[in-house]
Parts: C-alpha cells; sequence; structure tokens
C-alpha cells in the first residue's frame, strides 16, 4: 500500500485516541492527509530575546535562563503550577493547569534551559502559558532556522495536541518514509515552471532548511494547487 494511504494510528505519538481526535476536529485520516497539513505561519528559533525586551508585540519569544522556584496556587480544577524564570534582566512566570506532578519532578530549580511559548501580561506580570522547555548544556542546544506553527483546536490541545506535538508527529512521519514521495506533476509541466520535486517541497514546508527553500516549497505547492483548478475550470468549460 502506498505510504500516503497509510492510516494515521500507525504514525508513532498517534496511536487510535489521537487519531480519532485528529479525524474530527481536522479531518485527517491518513499519512497524505497530515503532509497536507501545512503550518500556518513561522518561527525563527535561531533568536534568544532577554526578559527585559518582552513587550505585546511579540507573538512567540525564546528565553535562556533559570527556574528559581515553584509555586503551587489553587485547589481541584483551579491548581495551577508556577514557575518563576529568570535570565538576570528580569522575571517571567512559567504556568501549568495540566500536568502539573508530571512538570514538578521533570524540571529542576537552579538548571539552564531554552523556553519557547506566547508571553502575556497577567497583573502587570509576564507569564508564559505551558511553554516548551529543553535543557540548555551549550550553544549548540539553541535551536537553528524556522520552525513551523500549526492550528490547533481546544480539544486538540486538551489532549496534549499542540502545535509542538504536531511538529514531532510530522518528524516521526518522514522518519516513516523511506523513499521519494510520489510526483503529482508531469516532468514537463516542472519543468517549464521551474519547481523543485514534491517530496523537497513537503519536506521543506514542514522543516524549512532555509527562507529560500521554504519560498521554493510554498511556490511549487501554491503552483500545483492553481493547476489543477485550472485543469478542472477547462475540464467543466469543453
Amino acid at each position: 500500500m502506498n505510504i500516503l494511504q497509510t492510516e494515521i494510528q500507525f504514525v508513532p505519538g498517534v496511536g487510535p485516541k489521537r487519531a480519532e481526535i485528529l479525524n474530527k476536529e481536522i479531518n485527517l485520516f491518513t499519512i497524505g492527509d497530515l503532509l497536507r497539513w501545512y503550518p500556518y505561519r513561522y518561527i525563527d528559533r535561531s533568536r534568544i530575546y532577554y526578559i527585559h525586551e518582552i513587550d505585546n508585540s511579540m507573538a512567540y519569544i525564546q528565553l535562556k535562563g533559570k527556574i528559581t522556584a515553584f509555586e503551587l496556587f489553587g485547589e481541584g480544577r483551579n491548581r495551577r503550577l508556577v514557575a518563576h524564570f529568570t535570565d538576570g534582566t528580569g522575571f517571567v512566570d512559567l504556568v501549568w493547569f495540566q500536568g502539573v506532578r508530571f512538570i514538578e519532578g521533570k524540571y529542576k530549580i537552579n538548571q539552564e534551559y531554552i523556553v519557547f511559548g506566547k508571553p502575556a501580561l497577567f497583573n502587570s506580570r509576564w507569564n508564559i502559558a505551558h511553554p516548551d522547555i529543553d535543557p540548555f548544556m551549550n550553544e549548540s542546544d539553541i535551536p537553528e532556522g524556522l520552525m513551523a506553527m500549526y492550528n490547533t483546536t481546544e480539544k486538540m490541545k486538551n489532549h496534549y495536541l499542540n502545535s509542538r506535538a504536531m511538529q514531532k508527529i510530522m518528524e516521526n512521519v518522514f522518519a516513516l518514509i523511506k523513499e521519494p514521495l510520489p510526483e503529482t506533476l508531469s516532468p514537463d509541466v516542472s519543468k517549464e515552471a521551474q519547481l523543485i520535486p514534491f517530496h523537497d517541497a513537503v519536506e521543506n514546508i514542514h522543516f524549512p532548511k532555509s527562507a529560500s527553500l521554504l519560498r521554493a516549497a510554498e511556490y511549487r505547492l501554491k503552483f500545483e494547487e492553481l493547476f489543477y483548478i485550472q485543469l478542472n475550470i477547462v475540464r467543466y468549460a469543453s
């Protein structure tokens, strides 16, 4: 069977329960559907900001610093865990409303981390809810290049299918692909329009190796979409 027709439940990190959510929430059923579910934007993960630089214009930020303390607030469904994070220029509260026990045991005080997320002001303090956190040992731990961001629904997020989780699932999909994805356009059309191969376009739309390859991928995929729209118009007009 063509790998593109493989049901998404067989992708590592998905499984039957998550597959059902992806089926119902965003109509993804196969690996082919997943690969055609394109990012809505890209974030430059090579930039590290200082906490004192944060302002309302920043959609996402990446920080490097240490957790100085944890605090637990509320009870039951209103319970939240707050980690006080600093880089020496100020403080940010890292906040979790779910998975509190897991977080408490995973991250350590006074160890350096790379934190990535969306900043928001609450009671005159910057906070980042459910941030992505990775250990920092040396400069090679700072991510390079552009990172894809995926639209997710509230139900997906409630089942830990946020943008970062979807990116990991995409990584697992490409690990399953052992040979180039089949071309969808004829060689003559691709050559005439100077298009990159379909496999390269799909790979770089999800994991851009450079800004120029991302542009080439976007051009290839947009060209293909318009090409088939025009073919349909000609077919129904004749």
